[in-house]
């Protein structure tokens, strides 16, 4: 009787360091820098709008992305569905930890509209609940700095804001939205 205890707690102990070491495989590792990364994961839905006093498109957009950590747990893969005032665009995104730079990054590539002539990739910083995916556009021969603000509120709410400078310091938000996380779609 004590040998049959014994090698039950010994299976049950085996299932459970296999289940525990098959989670780390899909998970990134705690001391990555990826798990700021966490919050992504899942199906959100984003509602916002083109603010018409600084020139940007007039009209709404929507964004419906579903996010999942790749197999080796080194990067967050999202799939987007978006509505850009009208005009329907899908695009894939890869965010990931750079630990020898100490640097997040974002990558984007669309399959339609203009932006399916360059992929996008942005250099991301993360501090508490804010994000910023920042990068540099060229127009008319001049810099243009833009960027896109996160702030979330808990794991299900996020707002969000594209903004854009002509130095990189005083910034013009260009749309607003939130986003919220709902039901596994």
């Amino acid at each position: 009787m004590k040998n049959a205890f014994l090698f039950s707690g010994q299976v049950a102990l085996l299932i459970g360091v296999l289940s525990w070491s098959v989670a780390l495989a899909h998970t990134p590792n705690n001391n990555s820098g990826l798990t700021e990364l966490a919050v992504s994961e899942g199906h959100w839905v984003y509602h916002g709008r083109f603010l018409q006093d600084v020139g940007s498109q007039k009209g709404n957009w929507t964004w419906d992305e579903n996010c999942r950590w790749a197999s080796n747990g080194a990067f967050m893969l999202c799939s987007f569905s978006n509505d850009w005032n009208g005009q329907h665009i899908n695009s894939i995104v890869v965010d990931t930890y750079n630990a020898h730079r100490k640097a997040f990054w974002h990558f984007e590539i669309f399959n339609s509209g203009p932006s399916a002539r360059k992929p996008f990739a942005a250099k991301m910083e993360i501090v508490g609940n804010r994000r910023v995916e920042s990068w540099v556009e060229e127009k008319n021969g001049k810099k243009m700095y833009e960027r896109i603000v996160y702030v979330f509120s808990g794991s299900d709410h996020v707002k969000v804001r594209f903004q854009r400078s002509a130095t990189g310091k005083a910034w013009m938000n260009t749309a607003v939205g939130v986003g919220k996380k709902t039901a596994e779609k």
